[in-house]
């Protein structure tokens, strides 16, 4: 018997964490609201809400260390 419980006791379990599992999936998914729609054209670089956009390439003077 896995994890030395009864078959029972095992499958109720098993059943539990699934539904539970399922069900915080569903809640997550109502609150979010993902937007499901498919464009007809594709947006262009910077169109896109889930871009971040606090990764745009940095232009980094190199530092000299002086001594």
């Amino acid at each position: 018997m896995p994890a030395g419980v009864s078959w029972p006791t095992y499958l109720k379990m098993f059943a539990a964490s699934l539904l539970a599992m399922l069900a915080g999936a569903e809640v997550v998914h109502r609150y979010y609201r993902p937007d499901l729609t498919i464009p007809e054209t594709p947006p262009k670089p910077g169109e896109l809400r889930t871009e971040l956009l606090g990764l745009q390439e940095k232009k980094h003077e190199p530092r000299v260390s002086q001594q």
